[in-house]
């Protein structure tokens, strides 16, 4: 099994677990992942996680900055059933209407170079993989905001058929590993 994480997982791990680590067990636990293979960092989300909160997922896990340790994104292309995915199913038909086609390209495109749409393209395309199949870890909820064009990862990941979780989930069910050892 490989996790493929996303910021708001990393940034939940670093406010609310790490505090109250026993002897960095947690911290060292996350980088042997990271070194195993079996945790995936894309280099749109550490680029993403250069920003939040000043920078402090890259301050406190700074084994994340091993860029040879990242995914490269240049090389994750949607291919023509996703775009058309994209402009049909993962999309909200209300906001994309109130768009003119021109608008709509340009959100689209700009929507294909984040992080979370680099996520599901790798996920997607690796999710027939033989052995060890990627699930994507997000702490995002299923729930509409902000009137955004786009779904939600735990949506998008449901209707492309990609496997997911939250990162308690992936503690305790995909590594585990009882957090009372971890945590104080």
């Amino acid at each position: 099994m490989r996790a493929a994480i996303d910021t708001s997982s990393l940034l939940m791990l670093v406010r609310y677990y790490l505090p109250f680590e026993k002897n960095d067990k947690l911290r060292k636990l996350i980088e042997k992942k990271l070194n195993s293979g079996e945790l995936i960092i894309i280099d749109k989300v550490h680029e993403e996680a250069k920003y939040q909160s000043k920078g402090i997922i890259l301050k406190e896990l700074d084994f994340l900055n091993e860029k040879s340790k990242h995914i490269k994104t240049s090389s994750i292309l949607p291919d023509a059933k996703f775009i058309s995915q994209l402009e049909n199913q993962l999309c909200y038909g209300a906001q994309k209407n109130r768009l003119t086609p021109v608008e709509f390209e340009v959100a689209k495109n700009k929507f294909l170079d984040t992080a979370d749409a680099k996520l599901i393209i790798y996920c997607d395309k690796e999710k027939n993989a033989m052995i060890d199949k990627p699930i994507l870890v997000t702490e995002e909820s299923r729930s509409e905001n902000d009137s955004k064009l786009f779904k939600k990862l735990p949506e998008i990941c449901d209707l492309l058929s990609i496997e997911h979780c939250n990162l308690p989930t992936l503690l305790k069910t995909h590594f585990g590993i009882k957090l009372s050892d971890y945590l104080e």
